[in-house]
């Protein structure tokens, strides 16, 4: 078989990691209020969301090190099985413990499993138009299995039961997993032979551990208890980064924020992921809870995103030939932020067409965002650093999303405990049928407008946070785009003022 051939399958495997992210994420975020209302788990909602994101984040430098020392292929074979058997052992799940342990393994075997094909298509496609080629095709299967997953979800959760969500990634991962074991050939591994960063991995996981356990403890129990938690996490943190200024291997190297552009990629991808996770996560909630829609249509939320999201990503390489990259990302920001305005314009009475507009914006916005960010950590970083680099992106996204889910679960528990502690007839259990269109039927007429109001409540100031990231995410953008406008101008108006003593030189 030719290797253009080869390339073309493979590629076509490590897309179907996109569908299954994908599909994932607005499938289980359609079944999520039938799972808590099922499991008893409203209350653990944080945690189901932040237990899969922590497995992610703490996993995925540790793939992408396993990639360089054996090879990326056997390190997405590993990661997707993970996945698999994560996703397998949700639908058995029999309570709410069972459930998010297994959601944790899908989330440590997520963290390879996403990340590895966009350090292989690095690896592919050197020329960097035909890698943005092939991540306008990966964010197209995304945003069609985002629209896909909550039509099926939601169908599934009204016709079978919410168990089934889980099982449709089975086929598509071991497709995944066959092709990629049988044409794929890992074309370098740098790290081999070197000495393995044990030291540095094993800091690295228990600190980001250590601090987004804390942070999801927040409001639950003690501050001194979450101070320390969170002092050791960081203690740990500073010590992984002494371990690997000395190691031959550094889990994360040390110059890597040293570079300017880099850090600032970073930076941008942490502050907007950590806000529109509040959009896709609780506006499907808010369809459901507070408009008393069914789980079909609380999916539906999510489908104007995923068309707008596919538009975004591919105008990026028009809007690169004209707009700097600070500018694209100055538009999408600006494109997520009126998502959330017009949410909070619109109140507890937001009407189900004006949600599925504000969706097209938070889509829009976030296409644009992630096909600018991810080619220029590819391109800012140098070239032996493009593996760590492409994984350190996706970690420092997902470490976001699980610190800002964690904390939106909290103002969520908080305003919830506050409702109840302030209405004796309405309880927490109350609460976890109204989130379900299937149970909220049988809750009293009567106290279903303080229910709502209560839930109404709690998404508010969730968006309220969300767009505060949002906000200062613009500011930043805006300002570095408008200093390296005028630093741009001002080399030719003083290349300009020389031009006359250029040419009498000449002369």
């Amino acid at each position: 078989m030719e290797q253009q051939q080869r390339r073309t399958i493979v590629t076509g495997a490590l897309l179907l990691s996109n569908i299954m992210a994908g599909m994932d994420g607005t499938i289980v975020n359609t079944a999520l209020p039938a799972i808590t209302s099922d499991l008893h788990g409203l209350q653990y909602m944080g945690w189901i969301i932040a237990t899969f994101l922590l497995g992610m984040a703490v996993a995925t430098p540790l793939w992408s090190k396993f990639g360089e020392h054996k090879g990326n292929k056997q390190a997405y074979i590993i990661a997707t099985s993970m996945f698999l058997v994560g996703a397998i052992f949700q639908g058995l799940a029999p309570n709410i413990l069972w459930f998010i342990i297994a959601r944790t393994i899908m989330g440590i075997g997520a963290g390879g499993m996403n990340t590895i094909p966009f350090i292989v298509f690095a690896e592919l496609y050197e020329n960097l138009k035909k890698r943005a080629e092939v991540l306008g095709i990966a964010s197209a299967c995304f945003g069609t299995a985002s629209i896909i997953g909550p039509l099926l979800g939601g169908w599934i959760v009204d016709a079978l039961s919410w168990h089934w969500v889980f099982y449709v990634n089975v086929p598509i991962a071991l497709v995944a997993i066959t092709i990629v074991s049988l044409f794929y050939k890992n074309v370098r591994m740098q790290a081999a032979g070197k000495p393995v960063d044990y030291l540095g991995a094993s800091l690295l996981v228990i600190s980001l551990v250590m601090i987004l356990v804390a942070v999801q403890l927040i409001g639950t129990t003690s501050g001194m208890v979450v101070a320390i938690l969170m002092i050791i996490g960081l203690f740990l943190l500073g010590w992984m980064a002494k371990v690997d200024s000395k190691a031959a291997d550094p889990i994360v190297p040390s110059r890597l924020f040293k570079n300017r552009e880099l850090v600032i990629d970073f930076a941008l991808f942490v502050i907007i992921w950590g806000s529109f996770i509040a959009f896709v996560t609780y506006i499907p909630m808010w369809a459901q809870g507070i408009l008393g829609l069914s789980a079909l249509l609380g999916g539906m939320t999510q489908i104007p995103g995923a068309v707008t999201n596919f538009i975004g990503s591919e105008l990026v390489p028009v809007l690169q030939e004209r707009w700097g990259k600070y500018w694209i990302v100055t538009c999408g920001a600006a494109s997520i932020f009126i998502a959330y305005l017009g949410i909070m314009i619109g109140g507890q009475h937001t009407p189900f067409w004006l949600l599925l507009v504000m969706g097209a914006f938070e889509g829009f916005g976030v296409g644009l965002v992630f096909n600018i960010l991810q080619i220029n950590v590819q391109t800012d970083a140098e070239l032996r650093d493009v593996p760590i680099a492409t994984s350190l992106g996706y970690l420092l996204r997902i470490l976001s999303q699980t610190l800002m889910s964690a904390v939106y679960g909290v103002i969520l528990n908080q305003e919830l405990f506050r409702g109840v502690q302030a209405h004796h007839d309405i309880t927490l259990k109350m609460l976890n049928q109204l989130s379900n269109a299937k149970t909220a039927g049988n809750l009293p007429t009567t106290l279903l407008p303080t229910m709502r109001t209560i839930l109404y409540s709690g998404y508010h100031n969730i968006i309220v946070a969300a767009v505060i990231l949002i906000v200062i995410a613009l500011v930043l953008v805006i300002s570095l785009g408008w200093r390296n406008h005028c630093q741009q101008e001002a080399p030719t108006a003083l290349d300009k003022f020389k031009e006359p003593e250029s040419k009498s030189v000449i002369r």
